[in-house]
């Protein structure tokens, strides 16, 4: 690193050479062109808020202060011609101080108390959910469990439970922290909750409003108890009603004929139980989730893209979350579930629609314009999986997605048959890696690709990436992949217990077994 003036290695000596620091430029002003510090200050405003005027404006006054303090004009003119588009990227030193301390401790306590820190950060974003979107995905990624809220188990914020973290009962759409406290207090009192006719003779009147308890069981809240979701939606209003009416009895002094009995039978059962059982039907999986979706913002005990994810990878060109990095006009094509679907009318009536693309870590507003509309609109649902071709609208803080073509791919979650391969470690020379990696390209499927390492003292099994799954139908695939290897490279079997996931291509990925 070299410098221009000893009084510029004493400032940017740090930082090598580099101008990184706005209290930087500021030193640098007064130091060479004599600025005093109100109109350095005033450099950094113009330089930190971006305003290209302004800073056109000072390039004479720093010349000029350069030149009195016996520099030349070139000199000057040079070096201001450094600080110009230090706007482009200038920060605040006191702030990086602040920003890098907060960045140390979160990295180790993600390292070293993953479980922890992140119910933690889900409670910090418990009201954001595209964050807790974002936060749920990197549990999933770090193989943590992230629980459905449940009533003998929740607290009012996420909470850690073992190596999974549960989900907080405020953090419940129409429960919020008042319920929570009040369901928990009598939970704490009087043990776990038996089923849900016991829950209503117990929890706080308070706590039975009809949308909270709808809320609960749509969430998830009571699938501990052992009732089915749908079951419990049909009859909860009535268990809740003759709740209460048997808690404003009981306070009334009076007692009805199925309060009686007891003695009749050698149990000690009651010999009335006007307890109206509930339903065992439920819903299927779609309707599952969407109702759950609505109550907790996010799909939580399983997801429309869970064992698909693999598939779609194929059929995109990179994910949602790649999206926010892309310059405007880009066009890319991503895939996703259909989420907050609208239908709109333009003003001159002409049909369009808007809604939110959402694959396991990231989520995009999606635009479908009429004529668009016109051609792809019946493909078009709540929930549906769906790939999108569009441009990318950069123009706003948040990114959108102009749809200009739509598909709905035939994605289902079932793997095909194991391919395995047994070849010599010796045998995987660059050349042969890469052909390996051209073969499964060409030959996409669902069949995973299992590959056993042959060495002189021990064979290694290994798993390639889901990007890397082939067609097991294909004698070609077969046929091509014995020319490579050999004649015996097609094993059979299972896989080891343990395998490790690998990238042919050398390249670390994300994901694994």
């Amino acid at each position: 690193v070299t410098f221009d003036h000893p009084d510029l290695e004493e400032i940017l000596g740090p930082t090598f050479g580099l101008m990184i620091y706005q209290e930087q430029l500021m030193r640098v002003s007064q130091k060479l062109a004599g600025y005093s510090l109100e109109e350095a200050d005033n450099l950094r405003k113009a330089t930190g808020k971006k305003i290209r005027e302004l800073i056109a404006k000072e390039r004479s006054k720093f010349v000029a202060g350069c030149v009195g303090n016996g520099h030349t004009a070139e000199f000057a003119e040079r070096y201001f011609t450094t600080i110009e588009p230090f706007a482009d990227y200038s920060f605040n030193k006191s702030h990086s101080v602040g920003y890098g301390f907060i960045t140390y401790q979160t990295a180790w306590l993600k390292a070293n108390h993953p479980v922890p820190y992140l119910a933690a950060l889900l409670t910090s974003v418990k009201t954001n959910l595209d964050k807790a979107a974002v936060y749920l995905n990197e549990c999933r990624q770090l193989d943590i469990p992230v629980l459905v809220p449940d009533v003998n188990a929740s607290f009012s914020d996420f909470s850690c439970e073992g190596h999974a973290i549960r989900f907080g009962l405020s953090a419940v759409r129409n429960v919020g922290e008042g319920v929570s406290a009040l369901l928990i207090e009598e939970r704490e009192a009087g043990g776990a909750f038996a089923d849900f006719h016991d829950f209503c003779d117990r929890v706080d009147p308070g706590v039975l409003n009809k949308r909270t308890i709808e809320s609960l069981i749509n969430g998830g809240g009571f699938d501990s108890l052992g009732h089915p979701r749908k079951g419990l939606l049909n009859v909860f209003e009535a268990i809740v009603d003759a709740g209460l009416r048997r808690r404003r009895e009981r306070d009334a002094g009076t007692m009805s004929l199925f309060d009686l009995g007891g003695g009749a039978t050698d149990d000690a059962s009651p010999v009335f139980d006007d307890r109206l059982a509930i339903p065992d039907v439920e819903f299927d999986k779609a309707e599952r989730l969407r109702a759950e979706k609505d109550m907790l913002g996010l799909y939580v005990s399983d997801h429309p893209l869970m064992g698909v994810e693999a598939a779609l990878r194929r059929l995109v060109e990179c994910s949602i979350a790649d999206l926010a990095d892309m310059e405007d006009g880009v066009m890319r094509t991503v895939a996703g579930v259909v989420t907050s679907f609208q239908r709109k009318y333009t003003k001159r009536g002409d049909l369009m629609a808007t809604f939110v693309l959402e694959d396991l870590a990231a989520s995009i507003e999606v635009m479908v314009f009429p004529k668009t509309m016109l051609t792809y609109g019946e493909l078009l649902a709540p929930d549906a999986i769906v790939t999108i071709r569009g441009r990318v609208d950069g123009r706003d803080d948040q990114p959108k997605l102009m749809a200009m073509e739509i598909t709905r791919p035939e994605v289902h979650p079932d793997r095909g048959r194991p391919v395995r391969l047994r070849i010599k470690a010796a045998a995987l020379t660059d050349e042969r890696v890469q052909r390996l990696r051209e073969l499964l390209a060409a030959n996409p499927g669902d069949s995973p690709v299992l590959l056993t390492l042959i060495g002189p003292d021990k064979e290694t099994d290994l798993r390639l990436g889901d990007e890397f799954c082939c067609d097991s139908t294909r004698n070609g695939l077969f046929a091509e992949l014995r020319i490579l290897f050999g004649a015996d490279c097609i094993g059979s079997g299972e896989p080891a217990p343990a395998v490790r996931a690998v990238n042919p291509t050398g390249v670390a990925f994300r994901g694994g077994v």
